[in-house]
C-alpha cells in the first residue's frame, strides 16, 4: 500500500523549497529578499533532521552530569538512533500525507527535502532502527528496558494518533506539551532510573525532577514559537518571546535558589535552560531577519545551550 501510493506521487509537483509561497508564511513577506540564510553546514544538520538527536545527547548528558553519574555510550548511541528514526518517519509521513490530501502549501522545506530523498533516507531510517533494536536487545539490562518500555509505548501511541487517517480526532493534548513531554521524558530517564537502581529516593530526586520540568517546557516553547512562525497565527495566543522571557526567569531564580542550597550542578543546568530561553526570545523578536530555514535551525540550536557545560 505504501510503495503504491509512493508510485502515485511521482507525478505530483512540488513547490519550490525556497518559493514565495513558502516564505511569505512568514511575515513581513516584503524583507524575504533581504534575510539572512543559514550556513551549508546548518541547513544541512536541520534538513537531515540530525538536529533533534543532537539536542537529546546533549540533554541526555547534561542531566547525567547533574545527578552526578556517566552513562555508557550505548546509552547516547541508542538515543540517537532513536531519536532520528522517528524525526525522519515523522517527516516523511507528514510530507506523503500532505501531497496525497493537494496540501503541499503546508509542508516545509525539511519535509521536501526528505520526500525527494526518501530512498536513501527511509532505508538508512530503517538500519538505524534495526540498530537501536539490537542495542535494547542485548546491552539494555532488564530492569531499565521495562520502565523505557512505558516511554515507548506513550511515543508508539502519540506517533500512531498524530498520522492516523483521523488524526485531527485525536488531541487530548497540544501536540508541542506532548513532544516536550516525549522528548525530555526519553533524555532524563537513563539518569532517573540509574539513580534510583543506586538507591536514591524520589526526594533526592527532586531537584532533577524540577529541571527535567523546565527542560520540557523549554522543548514546549521551542515546538511552540516554531508552530507560530511557520503558521502565521498570532490571534489569541501568547507571543512566543513572552512564554521565553517567563521561563528564563524562573529557571534563573530556581538556578540561584539551588545554588544557594548547594545543589550547584542541577543550578548550572538551569542556568543552561534560561540561556536556551532568552535566544528563543531573541530569535521571535528577529525573526523578520531570517529565512524559514535558518530560523528553524536556529530555533534548535538554540537549545544545545548545555553544551557549553559540558565542554567545560
Amino acid at each position: 500500500m505504501l510503495c503504491a501510493s509512493i508510485t502515485t506521487m511521482e507525478d505530483v509537483p512540488l513547490p519550490l523549497a525556497n518559493s514565495d509561497e513558502q516564505v511569505c508564511i512568514y511575515p513581513p513577506c516584503e524583507n524575504a529578499g533581504r534575510r539572512m540564510e543559514a550556513p551549508a553546514a546548518l541547513r544541512l544538520w536541520h534538513l537531515t533532521s540530525l538536529d533533534a538527536p543532537t539536542v537529546a545527547v546533549v540533554w541526555a548528558l547534561a542531566f547525567a552530569r547533574a545527578g552526578g553519574i556517566r552513562l555508557p555510550l550505548w546509552v547516547s548511541a541508542l538515543q540517537a538512533l532513536g531519536a532520528w528514526t522517528v524525526y525522519v518517519g515523522d517527516r516523511l509521513l507528514d510530507a506523503r500525507s500532505g501531497l496525497r490530501r493537494g496540501a503541499g502549501h503546508t509542508l516545509r522545506e525539511r519535509h521536501f527535502f526528505h520526500w525527494r530523498n526518501r530512498y536513501v533516507l527511509a532505508p538508512l531510517a530503517a538500519c538505524a532502527a534495526a540498530a537501536a533494536a539490537t542495542m535494547i536487545v542485548f546491552l539494555m539490562p532488564i530492569a531499565i528496558g521495562e520502565r523505557n518500555a512505558l516511554l515507548g509505548a506513550a511515543a508508539l501511541v502519540y506517533f500512531s494518533g498524530v498520522h492516523a487517517p483521523g488524526r485531527r480526532k485525536w488531541q487530548p493534548l497540544p501536540k508541542e506539551l506532548l513532544v516536550g513531554v516525549l522528548f525530555t521524558a526519553g533524555c532524563a530517564l537513563p539518569t532517573l532510573t540509574r539513580l534510583r537502581m543506586l538507591g536514591a529516593g524520589w526526594t533526592e530526586l527532586a531537584s532533577l525532577l524540577g529541571a527535567a520540568a523546565v527542560f520540557a517546557a523549554l522543548a514546549w516553547l521551542n515546538c511552540y514559537a516554531i508552530e507560530r512562525w511557520e503558521s502565521g497565527t498570532s490571534a489569541g495566543t501568547i507571543a512566543p518571546w513572552k512564554a521565553a522571557a517567563v521561563l528564563a526567569i524562573v529557571s534563573l531564580c530556581l538556578g540561584v535558589l539551588l545554588a544557594w542550597k548547594g545543589d550547584v550542578r542541577i543550578a548550572v543546568l538551569m542556568a543552561t535552560a534560561s540561556a536556551g530561553a532568552m535566544l528563543l526570545a531573541l530569535l521571535d523578536k528577529e525573526r523578520a531577519r531570517l529565512t524559514p530555514v535558518a530560523l528553524r535551525a536556529a530555533a534548535d540550536l538554540a537549545l544545545l545551550t548545555p553544551l557549553v557545560w559540558l565542554l567545560r
